[in-house]
């Protein structure tokens, strides 16, 4: 009698994850395109309340309030670049207690004010104020919306994540800056073009209730990760802000580089208008100076995005900011025929910050796990965007003492040791 042959055991198969809501949870940029598209598109509103103080506001400084020192008018990008960087870092920690998409909803209704404060100021401080609000409203709406992305695609598409993200705020910064200029030119530096904000903020809220929040999709990247989290290693903020600050030499290295590019920034932000109508460009021409920066600078980083996660981070972010650099360069080289070189400083700087803004969060996004990357990426952006304030402190101190051509070439001289600095410290070895 021949002995019965053993049923293999059967396994049962693995439930597919699902959200609150019940449905399936996928990671992948293919099987999120609806949501990852409302995302993208609250980034255009996010990027576009911002853009409406590119062009106008230094000169409302200046001409609308009289101030005469350069750093008292570059005090409300300090106040927005301190508010937003703050507000990142608190983003991260904030997220262990709710949900992205509430995150995301709070810094819309705190942006509700800003258009209105702009428009109809009646004293330069409403000005500072307003940008206290627009940086915990960026601060929110941005660290969220590219957080919610990362969540979506998983880990195999974040430069591609990360630069449609960027792309579409950036790209709407330019838009509004290039607009709001010839806005200026036919109704005055206010409240006409600061009213356009309005549409980003009702926009934004409206889009902000409809997306779905991305909680599940970070449990099911958690259950995949091939690497496990180490036993016994903090994933709290202040452990994480160390680790990402100094500790670990990838994350310094792109930390850095991530505040000097912001610098860069901050500076021009404040700088440019004032010093290309020193030299003879009216409002349009300096909106358009303004608007081409942030328009190459957001539309290229889809391409520069998609070559982060094929070429490696590295290599964009040293040539990137080696690239801003001669932008400085070429400003001042040039400044005897005033347009061409706002058009070709702003070409370089766009090009060079649309190769360094993806690779560095999809760098910083390589090298954290899952259950401390919001942090890290909380913590890379303080030290980005604390580059707005020191961008705009160190232009009005320099500005002040030596002139505006100085601060150029003191930010030359940044970006290009910034750049060396990454390629020291930055690897693409995501288990060092």
């Amino acid at each position: 009698m021949n002995a019965a042959t053993p049923t293999a055991p059967t396994t049962p198969p693995t439930a597919t994850p699902t959200d609150s809501h019940g449905r399936p949870v996928r990671l992948g940029l293919r099987e999120n395109r609806l949501q990852f598209t409302l995302l993208v598109i609250v980034n255009v509103c996010v990027g576009g309340l911002v853009g409406l103080e590119r062009t106008t506001v230094p000169l409302i400084g200046s001409e609308t309030f009289g101030l005469t020192s350069d750093l008292a008018v570059f005090s409300f990008i300090i106040a927005f670049g301190l508010t937003k960087a703050l507000t990142n870092l608190a983003a991260g920690a904030l997220t262990a207690r709710f949900r992205r998409k509430q995150l995301l909803l709070a810094g819309w209704l705190i942006g509700v004010p800003v258009p209105f404060a702009l428009a109809y100021a009646p004293s330069w401080g409403w000005i500072v104020a307003a940008n206290v609000l627009l940086g915990l409203n960026q601060g929110l709406t941005w660290s969220m919306t590219v957080n919610m992305k990362i969540d979506l695609v998983g880990p195999a598409r974040r430069g591609l994540a990360t630069g449609l993200n960027e792309a579409a705020g950036y790209t709407a910064v330019g838009v509004t800056a290039l607009l709001t200029g010839y806005l200026a030119t036919s109704y005055g530096l206010r409240p006409v073009p600061e009213l356009i904000g309005v549409v980003f903020v009702v926009a934004g809220l409206a889009l902000a209730l409809v997306v779905r929040d991305t909680a599940a999709h970070v449990a099911l990247e958690l259950a995949q990760h091939a690497k496990p989290l180490p036993s016994g290693e903090d994933t709290g903020l202040k452990a994480t802000f160390a680790r990402t600050s100094w500790h670990h030499r990838s994350l310094r290295g792109a930390s850095q580089a991530g505040l000097v590019n912001n610098l860069n920034d901050g500076l021009t932000w404040g700088v440019f208008p004032l010093l290309f109508t020193d030299h003879g460009l009216g409002l349009a021409a300096v909106g358009l100076i303004k608007g081409l920066y942030p328009i190459l600078w957001g539309i290229g980083q889809i391409p520069t995005g998609h070559l982060a996660d094929r070429i490696g981070r590295k290599p964009l972010i040293v040539t990137g900011m080696l690239v801003q650099a001669g932008g400085f360069v070429l400003a001042l080289a040039l400044l005897d025929r005033p347009m061409l070189a706002g058009v070709l400083s702003a070409v370089a700087l766009g090009l060079g910050t649309a190769m360094v803004y993806p690779a560095l969060i999809a760098s910083i996004s390589d090298h954290a796990h899952p259950a401390w990357r919001a942090n890290a990426l909380g913590t890379y952006r303080f030290w980005r965007d604390i580059g707005y304030a020191a961008g705009a402190l160190l232009a009005g101190l320099l500005a002040d003492w030596l002139g505006l051509n100085a601060t150029v070439i003191a930010a030359a001289v940044l970006t290009a040791a910034s750049g060396l600095l990454a390629a020291r410290w930055i690897t693409e070895n995501k288990e060092d």
